[in-house]
C-alpha cells in the first residue's frame, strides 16, 4: 500500500510538471490565433486519450463510450467549454493569475457542495474559501490597473466549468468518465472550428498545438486520473499544486514575465488557503479511514 501511495503522488507530480507547461508553450506561438491552437490541441488530446482507451479497453471500447449516458456527454461539453476559457485565461492574462486563480478549484467544488448540495463543510474550509477569495480579490484588482481582467474571468470560467463538471459526475462515480474526456476535445475543437479564419498555421505552431494536446493536457490529465485510484481527492488536489507552482516559474525563466506584487501577494494567499485546507481534508479522510477499520 505504501509503494501504491507513492506511486500515486509521483503520478501527480507528473501530471502538475505536464500541465504546467501550458503558459511557456502559449508564449512560444508565433503568428495562431487561439482558436487555431484550441481547434489541434483539441483533436490531438481527443486522439491521445482514444488510444489510450483502445489500450485500456481493447474490443469494449464502444462500450465505454455508450455508458457515460447524457451525462457523460454534458460533462465532455462543460469540460470543452472549460478547456477554451483555459487557454484564453492565459493569452489574455499572466500565467501566475491564471493558474492560481484556476488553483482555487477545490474549494470553489467544495463551497458549491456546501451551498447547493448541503455537504457538510467544516468551519476551517468555509474560512479558508473566504482568506482565498480575498487573494483572487488582489489578483483581479492587478487585472484592472493592468488592463487585463478579461484573462481572470476566464480564469473563473474554467473554475465554474471544472465544479460542473465533478457535479455532474458525482453521480456516476463507479462509471468511468474518461470516454467523456475524451470528447471534450471534440467539443473544444468544434466550437473553435467555427472561429478560425484559416486552418493553416505554421509547422512551429503546429507541433506545439499537438503538444499541448497529447502531452501537456492529454498526459497531465491521465496522471491525475490514475493517481486518484492509489491516493485521496485531497492528496491529489495538494500535490496537483505543482502545476500552479511551476507555472509561473517556466515563463519568468523562459521569457522574463514577472507577475506583480499585488499578484504575488494575491497567489501566496491562494496557496496557502489551498493548502491548509487540502492537510485538513487529508487528515478527516485518514480520521474516517481509522474509524472504519476499527469498527470492523
Amino acid at each position: 500500500m505504501e509503494r501504491k501511495y507513492g506511486y500515486g503522488v509521483t503520478l501527480v507530480v507528473i501530471g502538475g510538471f505536464f500541465l504546467s507547461t501550458s503558459g511557456i508553450l502559449l508564449r512560444n506561438i508565433e503568428t495562431a490565433s487561439g482558436w487555431q491552437i484550441l481547434f489541434y490541441r483539441g483533436l490531438a488530446f481527443s486522439l491521445t486519450l482514444f488510444l489510450l482507451l483502445l489500450v485500456r479497453y481493447r474490443d469494449r471500447v464502444g462500450s465505454a463510450f455508450r455508458s457515460i449516458g447524457k451525462s457523460g456527454l454534458w460533462a465532455a461539453l462543460v469540460l470543452g467549454l472549460g478547456s477554451i476559457c483555459y487557454i484564453f485565461a492565459i493569452l489574455l492574462t499572466t500565467v501566475a493569475n491564471a493558474v492560481f486563480i484556476i488553483g482555487a478549484a477545490p474549494l470553489a467544488t467544495a463551497f458549491v457542495g456546501w451551498l447547493v448540495l448541503g455537504e457538510r463543510t467544516s468551519r476551517f474550509g468555509i474560512v479558508a474559501m473566504l482568506v482565498s477569495l480575498s487573494g483572487i480579490g488582489l489578483m483581479f484588482a492587478d487585472g484592472l490597473l493592468e488592463g487585463r481582467w478579461a484573462g481572470n474571468v476566464a480564469a473563473l470560467g474554467v473554475v465554474a466549468s471544472f465544479v460542473i463538471f465533478l457535479l455532474i459526475i458525482r453521480g456516476r462515480r463507479r462509471t468511468d468518465m474518461l470516454p467523456a474526456t475524451c470528447l471534450s476535445g471534440l467539443v473544444m475543437a468544434g466550437v473553435a472550428a467555427f472561429f478560425v479564419e484559416s486552418f493553416t498555421i505554421s509547422r512551429h505552431d503546429l507541433v506545439i498545438a499537438i503538444l499541448m494536446g497529447c502531452l501537456q493536457f492529454g498526459i497531465g490529465f491521465w496522471c491525475f486520473t490514475v493517481a486518484s485510484r492509489y491516493i485521496m481527492a485531497s492528496e491529489v488536489a495538494l500535490f496537483s499544486l505543482t502545476e500552479s507552482i511551476l507555472g509561473p516559474v517556466w515563463v519568468w525563466i523562459g521569457i522574463g514575465e514577472k507577475p506583480s506584487w499585488l499578484t504575488l501577494v494575491g497567489s501566496a494567499v491562494v496557496l496557502v488557503s489551498v493548502v491548509a485546507y487540502c492537510v485538513n481534508g487529508i487528515r478527516s479522510e485518514r480520521r474516517l479511514l481509522r474509524l472504519q477499520s476499527n469498527s470492523t
